[in-house]
């Protein structure tokens, strides 16, 4: 690396920032983030239908879910480091392709098997492409306006978590048929290709990284991996199984993460570019913005999941009124998200400890809410609450992506994005676990009480959140200036 490179990169910037080109690049890899993200979820409302049309087993159908999940975030950290290696743009256009690809794929697959296979690789590909987001906005934004666009990205992460019952409900309402769920997938491919038509005319050329003397860290990346996995496995089969038989691979998971650690440590010192710098974790904002979206990714995913097989199996509700009933929460988040990125800048974690303050007190009033009013009521009662969560929602994500990545250095941004996005998988794939089994053993306990399962499995969430606000407090406390300084500013 060049002095002038070192200088820029301790800056924060880099040769491309400033591009003319910078928020149509933005736009249309918001347009892939959006499409990847929103997998995440659309497909729990189609889950029923799933089951219908290929004549299985609800767990067995829960791998469609479950298997995305798992592949993705193992996909994440790797490509986040080969983006900053190889070029984002080139990696971009690779996992956008092979998104609309397998994509197509997952729609046609004809048996529960293939299926599943098609889902995880549609899942590698939606890890591959989202680094490359936080990588783009590191390299071609500055000072304010990477705040604005790391603001957008958060809003995207949020709006396309929230908003997938909503779309995969109206896909399922208009195209009717045992092979309706397929459009859950088969919907990717137009929006896909026009999405890989402007990335191939918009993202800059020479967009990050390319050198020839790259270091991939291969060891590394088996390491992370192979924890990573190990940690999700006994999360994605807990519905299924329980946890007390996977034990083991908590241990495993326990051994690999400290392995990968220590050979990190070995590789920054031998003078080598590591998967996964250990100096992130002294980034001002990073540790403790990946640790509080992961407790709070562990409590707003599963939510959704318990959330539609109330409305659905419990009151009766349609997959489009299912997802309708969940709209309030995003609108919530689109609103609040798209003002909290222009005001993170100066407010800093006080909005994260604020918008979690929201999200639980609504979810608390949502839970109490859904346990004495059921049926076409059920709804109606829990819209002013959701929104206020979803309110809440929109002003954790999009602050936290922009605090914990904007003073990571540009070289590592795609690794520091795909680590970030690795901690709220990992949290997404543990609290859909964890809400689906509160959800399903308060179900059978109480004699198929769906108000008491729902309020329980919400109540939990909110419990979860809380734990949330706790980290974001302390950090709040610990980063916040002297009053000397404070008064100057003034």
């Amino acid at each position: 690396m060049s002095a002038v490179d070192r200088v820029r990169d301790a800056m924060g910037s880099s040769p491309a920032a400033g591009n003319p080109m910078r928020w149509r690049t933005l736009a249309v890899s918001q347009l892939a983030a959006f499409m990847a993200l929103l997998d995440v979820s659309i497909v729990n409302v189609a889950l029923p239908s799933i089951e219908r049309g290929l004549g299985v087993s609800a767990g067995t159908a829960q791998w469609v879910v479950s298997g995305y999940a798992l592949s993705f975030g193992l996909a994440l950290v790797p490509a986040g480091r080969l983006g900053d290696a190889l070029g984002r743009r080139r990696m971009f256009l690779i996992a956008l392709g092979a998104f609309v690809l397998t994509s197509a794929l997952t729609g046609a697959a004809p048996t529960i098997g293939l299926l599943i296979a098609a889902r995880l690789l549609q899942g590698v590909a939606g890890g591959m492409l989202l680094p490359q987001n936080s990588g783009l906005i590191q390299e071609l934004f500055q000072g304010a306006e990477r705040g604005k666009a790391f603001g957008i990205l958060g809003a995207t992460v949020g709006v396309a978590t929230a908003t997938g019952p909503v779309v995969g409900g109206l896909i399922l309402t208009l195209i009717a048929g045992p092979d309706a769920w397929r459009w859950v997938f088969y919907v990717n491919v137009p929006i896909g290709l026009l999405a890989l038509f402007l990335a191939a005319r918009w993202v800059p050329a020479r967009s990050g990284g390319g050198r020839r003397d790259a270091h991939l860290d291969l060891i590394g990346s088996l390491l992370l991996g192979g924890g990573v996995l190990c940690l999700l496995l006994p999360a994605v089969d807990a519905e299924s199984n329980g946890l007390s038989q996977d034990w083991w691979l908590l241990i495993a998971a326990v051994v690999l993460l400290t392995a990968f650690a220590r050979w990190e440590l070995h590789t920054v010192h031998r003078k080598r570019e590591p998967v996964l710098d250990p100096r992130l974790a002294h980034t001002s904002g990073f540790a403790a913005g990946s640790v509080i979206g992961l407790v709070y990714f562990v409590g707003f995913t599963g939510i959704w999941l318990v959330l539609a097989l109330y409305f659905q199996d419990g009151v009766g509700y349609s997959p489009l009124r299912s997802g309708l009933a969940v709209t309030p929460f995003a609108i919530g988040v689109a609103v609040s998200a798209a003002i909290a990125g222009r005001l993170v800048s100066r407010v800093g974690r006080l909005l994260t400890v604020a918008g979690l303050t929201a999200t639980i007190a609504g979810l608390v009033a949502t839970a109490l809410l859904l346990r004495h009013v059921g049926g076409d009521a059920a709804a109606w009662a829990a819209a002013g609450p959701l929104l206020i969560a979803g309110l809440g929602g929109g002003m954790v994500t999009s602050p936290n992506v922009t605090l914990s990545l904007q003073h990571v250095p540009v070289r590592m941004a795609g690794a520091a994005g795909g680590a970030l996005q690795t901690a709220q998988r990992i949290g997404s794939a543990i609290g859909t676990a964890v809400l689906a089994t509160i959800f399903y053993r308060v179900l059978m306990s109480s004699a198929r009480d769906y108000p008491t399962a729902v309020s329980d499995a919400l109540l939990s969430a909110s419990a979860l959140m809380l734990l949330a606000l706790l980290i974001a407090i302390v950090d709040l406390i610990r980063h916040r200036p002297p009053v000397g300084d404070r008064l100057r500013d003034r």
